[in-house]
């Protein structure tokens, strides 16, 4: 990897670049006394010294995983040094490993390698959130969240996220659509009683209570996601309307229909094809920007 060494002249007050991503940020960086961290090299540093990251993204942790991660621990050794950064009273403030710091602590040991890092605070958040993104098992809401954050606190677009964590922008589209889910329908999927899925399947109806309605259903009833998009679709086209005609209803091509039930499937939103002999019109239905944003998404536009 090619580095650069910035010039002199650069002015010490100017506001670091975000979004270079958490590669660059571990980066080397040229400090004016030589130190055991500029060099990259891991230090052993003791672990009741270390203090937990505010900015953590991740708000459970799977015990049983974090045991298993113990014993490796215990009988190999941490084999990834953490990341920290100095913090005021000779303790250090969490960046990266959090597992591995908690996993160190039930594994029994009294130290654990860290990598020193010179940042600010927006960086080490902003290092902390990246890294989270780019792991696997974070639930859907803690990765919602994150995602909101980043466009919160560092005022990104769904496309510079999406390149930050190596995400396509739909994906990031489709997690803070997970927002407007009501606070009960967020807790079940965050504890994993319904899945991303199962929420997008949800997020097709117009209304708080009709998804918070809907969701107790599928939970109750242990629906699979493909039944849940299936009973959703059902609330949202009952056979019989007050103002539609059975005749009209009949009319629609099952092609069409299927179609129709494809988009809504897609999208999370509600659609309707006006179909005449092979000319008509596709209707998609949004609430907001995010909705927007996520229409432009699936269809490529950037």
């Amino acid at each position: 990897m090619e580095t650069t060494t910035p010039h002199a002249t650069a002015d010490p007050k100017r506001r670091p670049a975000l979004g270079k991503g958490i590669e660059s940020l571990l980066g080397p960086r040229q400090q004016t006394a030589p130190a055991p961290e500029a060099s990259g090299k891991p230090l052993e540093i003791p672990l009741d010294r270390i203090d937990p990251n505010p900015s953590q993204t991740r708000t459970t942790f799977d015990e049983l995983k974090l045991a298993e991660l113990a014993q490796s621990i215990a009988a190999t050794g941490v084999v990834q040094p953490i990341v920290v950064r100095e913090a005021p009273g000779g303790r250090y403030q969490l960046i990266v490993g959090e597992r591995r710091w908690r996993a160190s602590q039930v594994a029994g040991k009294t130290t654990i390698p860290a990598i020193v890092r010179h940042v600010s605070d927006e960086q080490a958040m902003e290092m902390t959130i990246v890294e989270n993104l780019q792991r696997a098992d974070l639930n859907p809401m803690e990765q919602a969240r994150a995602y909101e954050r980043l466009a919160r606190e560092f005022k990104l677009t769904q496309e510079q996220m999406a390149q930050r964590t190596g995400k396509d922008r739909t994906s990031v589209a489709n997690f803070l659509r997970l927002l407007k889910l009501p606070d009960g329908v967020q807790s079940l999927v965050e504890s994993g009683e319904l899945s991303f899925g199962h929420a997008r399947a949800l997020l097709a109806l117009d209304s708080p209570e009709r998804i918070a309605a809907a969701a107790g259903k599928v939970v109750a009833l242990a629906m699979s996601v493909r039944q849940t998009e299936t009973y959703i679709q059902g609330l949202l086209n009952p056979e019989s309307k007050p103002k539609k005609s059975a005749a009209t209803a009949a009319a629609q091509d099952p092609n069409v229909r299927e179609a129709q039930d494809l988009l809504q499937r897609r999208l999370g939103l509600r659609v309707h094809i006006e179909d005449k002999k092979g000319k008509g019109r596709v209707i998609i239905e949004y609430a907001g920007v995010d909705d927007f944003d996520a229409i432009l998404a699936a269809l490529g536009e950037s």
